[in-house]
Formats: structure tokens, sequence, C-alpha cells
């Protein structure tokens, strides 16, 4: 699948300079991922936080209250609001390595219009977004209904999984990070997203 890059893609240049990272660690995410993510050779720079990060994000993996396919489609969603190309190529990538629904996740970008999303899908991913707006726009009929539908446990994983998406999509958007092409393995094409999504943001 070719990966279709954007003109700023094109255009964007990695704002802080790679680290070295230790040799155990980069074949570990060679043999993992078939090549080492940029933010984790950015945030190398400081070791203390990347470890951190990895910490953080390996627990994060290990929340099992929310469904996985959930969890993936909300961070692809929010991947495409802040404009992480990375986040959704990464992520679509997951998809394929979970055995999720390709044809779905290839979806999340154009959500909206869409006709492949159950009910719920379409709230978590309405949900996500909200929360990434600013200031966010989460409702109260919105949060009662998957709260309805999920449970408490399940909706405040959702809640945490969608604010560290918000962090990681954020932090490699403001370090100049762009897709690395994971997602090229996919049959797929992942979809672009509309130029009006109908998503209200402040900023």
């Amino acid at each position: 699948m070719p990966h279709r890059q954007t003109s700023k893609e094109n255009t964007m240049a990695l704002r802080v300079p790679k680290a070295e990272l230790p040799a155990e660690l980069r074949e570990n995410l060679i043999k993992q991922l078939g090549r080492v993510p940029e933010p984790h050779e950015v945030l190398w720079n400081n070791p203390k936080l990347a470890e951190a990060n990895q910490e953080f994000s390996a627990k994060v993996g290990t929340w099992d209250a929310a469904d996985a396919s959930l969890k993936t489609f909300a961070h692809m969603a929010v991947a495409a609001q802040v404009g992480c190309s990375w986040c959704l190529d990464i992520n679509y990538f997951a998809a394929l390595n979970q055995n999720l629904d390709l044809a779905k996740a290839s979806q999340v970008p154009r959500w909206r219009e869409s006709e492949v999303f159950t009910p719920l899908e379409r709230e978590v991913m309405e949900y996500a977004e909200a929360m990434t707006n600013t200031p966010t726009t989460v409702t109260d009929e919105l949060s009662a209904s998957l709260l309805g539908r999920l449970g408490p446990a399940a909706l405040v994983e959702l809640t945490v999984f969608i604010g560290f998406a918000n962090l990681a999509a954020r932090c490699n958007t403001a370090h100049g990070i762009t897709s690395q092409g994971y997602s090229d393995a996919c049959e797929i094409p992942l979809a672009a997203r509309p130029e009006t999504s109908g998503v209200a943001s402040t900023v």
C-alpha cells in the first residue's frame, strides 16, 4: 500500500535531533517493529523521561477493561484530529497485528462519513474527539451513554487512554515526527481525513 504523504509531511523535519539508543533496546525495537520508531530516538535525549514513558506505555498495553478495537479506533481518531501522521500510521499497523477489522480501521479518519461503524464505535470516536477539542466538549449525555454501554471501569480506562493518546500525538507533532510507513504492510489504504470534519475547536 503506498503511503499517502501530505505536503506538510514532505516539508516537516525533526525539530529535535535523534539520540543514540542503547544497542539492546534498538535491537528489540527492530525485532518488534522492523525499524526504530523516531519518537523513541527523540525522547532518548532524556533517558529518564524516555524510560518512564516506555514503562507507562507498557502498562497502558496491559489494560483490558475496554475493548482493544475501541481503544485503537479512539487513538486513531485523536491522531487524525491532532494531525499526528505517525500515530495514525503505527496504530493502523497495530490494528493489522491485533487482527482487528482493517476495513473499519482504515475508515477512522473519516468515521463521521463512513457507514462501517457500530453505534458504540461511533460514540467512542465522538468521545475521543470531544476530549481532544480545546476546550473539551464532552457532554453529560455522551458520557452517560458510554457509561451505560461500557460500565465505569471501561469508561475510566477509555478516558485515560484517550488522554495518553493526546500526550503522544501532541508531543510527536511538536517534535516534527511524521509517518515512518509502518502501515505500508496493510493492504487497505488508510482513508484521508475530510477537510471539513464537523469537529468543533477553539484553538
